[in-house]
């Protein structure tokens, strides 16, 4: 009998010719052994086979006359991060059991599944459902829920690397303890890239439901064959010295695209990618047609246009954003181009994935420099690959607002039983350290509102009945609930749309705030003239005027990362030792021997600090190439340390390189230095003196509250405007920080402020290294090569393009 379910999957691959890989084996002996665990594989290896067709054995030896076994109930819940991705895993899966004649249905459940097919699931689940971590919340939220999964056998998270550092990743743990109590025999596992901590990523996956002998690590150890070029130009003086875009290199690429059957060309925001999108078809008008813009402010149906188009090797090159970033597979795609530093050497591991997607195929990807340093990035990204060395993904901890969110949602299914779910939620790695006391109080909060909010009716959503269970009567509160179930909170999003005509996309509401009637701006690839705001709805005509905005979009700083932060040092210690002879650095000699002229290298045991006078005032240079956000939070701090020295107001710029303190008069640097500038000592009080926290926290406390449910965004296409949203949260904050400051959202605001606005983990890591290097100041006379990018980012605010490369065009002569 155990045979035979292996024969028949056997028989399948010879007849396609192709020999399991050792990886899916090993996967396949595991998991019908009963195990559980983590599978790491790259993109584009089989990794989906991997993990489906065990799941197809098992099926098979408990069913040998299975061509008539229909309606077997929910088999596999396939968890993706992306509504995108689903479509292929669906089709691969569906391809297989066709062929052998296995009466599976293979389906997807998103958001954008219509309520036709959600009814006809919830009759008659099919054998696989693929679905995102907030779907199958709303299942959780049903009654009856647990006949869902009572032949449950596998639950199977894909890209969970993706899904581990959010959120979401939360949710797919709160999940997966509740199933687990459901059907005791489950076997979870996750399917990751490589990423610096498996072993963690196991942790988060499983929590401690399970005992050691019942989990496995499978490594495929197939090695992706990777090819990292650099774009560069052929003379070094036409690299800008600085710049966020790399328009320079445009007519570089053009070669690549034309001798590529398909090319992904990959920005940082949504904003690069407009733009360059309009530009390459300014200089390659022949392109027109063939090629197509991807990113997720794009209507959906034109998304769905493009990955249909580009899988069947119907478009050139498709210029996108991280959309396009997860394995979706694009065969035709032969080659990708990364425009500018993609922050992280995972991130640009994942997207050279997306060429070569098949097992054994060659993976291509160009770097194009958007200014001169970031050669230096593309050095480090390829020392990374070839060491095999990738970040951390830092899972979540104790986010009360999704625990708040996910008892509610227990509450509206068949109601929360407070001893049994306390005891699966402590499971979780995200709330393994929750208390009895914290437990009470979110009891007491979903009930009544809190000590705070108990005379609104509105905060009172559930209520406990007789037996001891919580559960919600309000059907208006539930669906409500419903509605909003899910932990990414963005800017209300409005529709842009012809004034006659075809819906574009979706464009943030702080964008649109700002435009007036006759307004240019460039969207979808196109110039639009602002008609009008309608509701939801910008309306808006075609124009043949070429100047315009470009919507700049909330969610487009991107971190550097530790790993790229360490090997730029490394990189940099390298080419002054003259240890490398790597093209990035031949190319990047002529203004490093600038940056050696008139300031220093630092070693990676050396600290620089550059001081100029310039009739702007005193500039300050601070080099710890640790990247933008950590900047951001450093630079506050020593001009709050400096100030303590001497009264002082600054203007602050920062790039993933260093930042800029800019004062009117001489700051006492010297002094400074001497009382321990850089100490960890006292950090996190001086970090809050240092910035505004108590209004950082009232920020992120919007998202925090619309998770929890303080605040309902509206109904679909009748969603409340984003100012009404900040001062409806703002009243809850003041509340909670007047009469209930111990309210556990509350103090979440704070803890999200320093973890993840300021990473103050990261930069007591980054202090402790300055200590420890020799601080290197030097007065310039002229600005360095380091300093001009972040001038080019304080001046880019006030000036017009063109009067910025002038004005940059003197300073790289000499200082006004």
């Amino acid at each position: 009998m155990v045979a035979k379910g292996r024969d028949i999957i056997s028989d399948w691959f010879r007849s396609r010719n192709w020999d399991p890989f050792p990886f899916q084996e090993e996967t396949a002996e595991y998991y019908l052994q009963g195990k559980s665990g983590l599978l790491n594989a790259p993109t584009g290896s089989g990794k989906t086979y991997a993990l489906f067709l065990p799941v197809l054995v098992e099926w098979l030896n408990e069913n040998p006359n299975f061509q008539t076994k229909k309606n077997n109930g929910l088999q596999l819940i396939w968890i993706t991060p992306l509504r995108a991705l689903s479509k292929d895993i669906q089709k691969a899966m569906q391809a297989v059991c066709d062929e052998l004649s296995i009466p599976w249905r293979i389906e997807f459940r998103t958001g954008d599944t219509d309520t036709k097919t959600r009814q006809r699931q919830k009759k008659s689940m099919p054998e696989v459902l693929i679905t995102t971590p907030e779907s199958l919340h709303l299942l959780l939220a049903s009654k009856n829920y647990p006949k869902f999964f009572k032949n449950l056998k596998a639950f199977v998270v894909d890209e969970w690397h993706e899904l581990l550092g959010s959120k979401r990743g939360v949710q797919a743990e709160l999940a997966i303890s509740r199933l687990i109590h459901l059907k005791p025999d489950l076997k979870i596992w996750a399917i990751s890239a490589t990423i610096g901590n498996l072993d963690q990523a196991l942790e988060v996956l499983l929590g401690t439901s399970f005992k050691a002998k019942e989990i496995a690590t499978v490594r495929s150890r197939v090695k992706k064959n990777l090819e990292v070029v650099s774009i560069m130009p052929e003379d070094a003086s036409e690299m800008p010295w600085a710049g966020h875009l790399g328009i320079a290199l445009l007519e570089k690429i053009l070669p690549v695209i034309n001798e590529s059957r398909s090319t992904l060309i990959f920005t940082n925001t949504r904003a690069q990618c407009e733009i360059w999108y309009q530009r390459i078809l300014e200089v390659a008008p022949e392109l027109a047609g063939i090629m197509a813009m991807h990113h997720g402010s794009i209507d959906k149906e034109v998304r769905q246009w493009v990955e249909a188009e580009l899988g069947q090797g119907n478009l050139k090159a498709v210029v996108c954003t991280s959309s396009l970033d997860l394995g979706v597979d694009f065969w035709p795609v032969e080659t990708v181009i990364q425009i500018g530093g993609p922050k992280g050497v995972a991130r640009f591991s994942q997207r050279a994935g997306r060429s070569g997607h098949q097992p054994g195929a060659l993976s291509k990807i160009y770097f194009l420099p958007t200014h001169s340093l970031e050669l230096i990035e593309a050095a480090a990204l390829k020392h990374a690959l070839n060491v095999g060395h990738f970040e951390a993904r830092v899972p979540v901890h104790h986010p009360i607002d999704v625990l708040v969110q996910y008892m509610v949602t227990l509450s509206i299914g068949e109601g929360l039983d407070p001893e049994q779910i306390f005891e699966e939620v402590r499971c979780t790695y995200a709330f393994k350290d929750i208390t009895r006391d914290e437990w009470d109080a979110l009891l007491f909060f979903i009930t009544t509102g809190g000590r705070s909010l108990n005379q609104y009716d509105e905060f009172s959503k559930v209520f406990k009945d007789p037996e001891g269970i919580f559960r919600i009567a309000d059907r208006r509160k539930a669906m409500q609930h419903r509605i909003q179930i899910g932990t990414i909170v963005s800017d209300v999003m409005m529709k842009v749309k012809y004034q006659r005509g075809a819906v574009l996309g979706h464009i943030e509401e702080y964008f649109v705030s700002r435009l007036k009637e006759g307004n240019v701006f460039w969207f979808a690839g196109r110039p639009l003239e602002f008609i009008r705001l309608k509701g939801m709805t910008v309306e808006v005509r075609k124009t043949n005027r070429k100047k315009g905005i470009v919507p700049q979009y909330m969610g487009g700083r991107m971190a550097f990362s530790s790993q790229i932060s360490e090997l730029i040092r490394l990189k940099l210690t390298e080419y002054i030792e003259a240890k490398t002879d790597e093209p990035e650095f031949k190319c990047l000699d002529p203004l490093l021997e600038i940056q050696k002229e008139r300031s220093i290298i630092p070693k990676a045991d050396e600290f620089l600090i550059e001081v100029a006078t310039t009739r702007d005032g005193f500039h300050y240079f601070f080099y710890p190439f640790e990247g933008r956000l950590i900047h951001e939070g450093m630079a506050a701090l020593i001009g709050y340390r400096i100030s303590k020295l001497q009264k002082a107001s600054f203007s602050i710029a920062m790039n993933d390189y260093g930042f800029e303190l800019l004062c009117d008069e001489a700051l006492p640097l010297e002094e400074a230095l001497k009382n321990d500038l850089f100490s960890v000592e006292n950090l996190f009080d001086d970090i809050q003196k240092s910035i505004n926290s108590t209004e950082m926290a009232r920020r992120v406390f919007r998202d925090i509250s619309v998770i929890a449910g303080l605040i309902f965004q509206g109904y679909p296409g009748k969603y409340k405007k984003g100012k009404h949203l900040q001062s409806s949260s703002q009243l809850i904050f003041d509340v909670f920080e007047k009469y209930d400051p111990d309210n556990l959202l509350f103090k979440q605001a704070f803890q999200e402020v320093y973890q993840n606005q300021v990473d103050e983990v990261r930069m007591r890591i980054a202090l402790k290294r300055i200590q420890s290097q020799t601080i290197r100041v030097m007065h310039t006379k002229r600005f360095s090569p380091f300093a001009f990018p972040i001038l080019a980012d304080r001046l880019r605010t006030k000036m017009s393009t063109e009067e910025l490369r002038d004005r940059i065009k003197k300073m790289s002569v000499v200082i006004d």
